[in-house]
């Protein structure tokens, strides 16, 4: 549950930081990094295959996020 919280904060600052704009790239970036953080910890303390499954599509969709992120800077 600690990992949920977290990742919803991470969510929570990564959309107040996209609405107020400006120089964002880096926040983001680290943003992104936190949230995969997480989504590995959920992925080593999960022992379900389709909640497991969800969490390797979510891995793969911060990575992508990150890279777009990067290519803002």
């Amino acid at each position: 549950a600690e990992e949920v919280v977290r990742l919803r904060a991470h969510f929570e600052t990564f959309n107040q930081r996209l609405a107020e704009g400006g120089t964002i790239g880096r926040t983001l970036d680290f943003l992104c990094q936190e949230v995969h953080r997480e989504l590995n910890t959920l992925g080593s303390k999960c022992r379900e295959s389709g909640v497991a499954e969800r969490l390797v599509e979510a891995k793969s969709a911060a990575e992508r996020v990150r890279e777009q992120i990067q290519n803002l800077e």
